[in-house]
């Protein structure tokens, strides 16, 4: 007489080898091709993505650009590895030393602590946005008149964060401690804060002239 047959959860998974089970298992969802998914266009919707690649669109130095990447992907890898914008560079990669600033809607950002979806149907701006064709900005110049760069590693960083304080500034008086706590998170390992204060006071002046 043959025993009746039970089949136990544990009996299932020793009989039945794990990655057929799993492959059994998968959605439709898990092999989303970057191609075909939904463009990803305003951060603000709620929505699921992932965990796939998925194209994220946005303004980059005044132009439309697309790219698709894993929901993981910080900004900065977005900036400098699929859109190969490489002024914002990579040191800390963990937001303490401002060398990744963006401006995104006209704030500083630090790109290494944003997600590239975060940006969606916003103005990210880089220091490859600051010059006018090959005309630099009155900031740009300043850097240059005053010795403001060294190395280079903190520079467009820099750039970008007194950027965003000449905007804040703009039509109002600015002083060198003004100017010392704006650039505080922004670490040179040069030593050229004192020339990086006289290059902003010096961009603001003349703009106000």
């Amino acid at each position: 007489m043959s025993k009746p047959f039970n089949l136990s959860r544990r009996g299932l998974m020793r009989g039945v080898p794990t990655a057929a089970l799993i492959t059994g298992c998968k959605t439709a969802g898990d092999t989303t091709d970057p191609g075909t998914a939904a463009v990803v266009t305003d951060a603000t919707q709620p929505g699921e993505i992932g965990p796939d690649p998925v194209p994220v669109r946005f303004s980059l130095n005044g132009k439309e650009v697309e790219a698709a990447v894993e929901p993981r992907t910080t900004l900065l890898e977005a900036l400098r590895i699929d859109l190969d914008t490489t002024g914002p560079k990579v040191v800390c990669d963990r937001g303490a030393c401002s060398a990744c600033t963006v401006l995104v809607d006209g704030v500083q950002r630090n790109a290494c602590m944003m997600l590239a979806h975060d940006v969606a149907g916003r103005e990210v701006t880089t220091v490859e946005g600051l010059a006018n064709g090959n005309e630099l900005s009155a900031l740009q110049k300043a850097f240059v008149e005053h010795d403001a760069l060294q190395c280079g590693f903190c520079t467009s960083g820099m750039l970008m964060t007194a950027t965003a304080l000449l905007r804040r500034s703009k039509g109002k008086s600015l002083s060198k401690a003004e100017v010392n706590d704006a650039i505080s998170g922004n670490l040179c390992r040069c030593g050229t804060y004192p020339h990086v204060v006289a290059a902003v006071l010096s961009a603001h002046n003349k703009e106000q002239a």
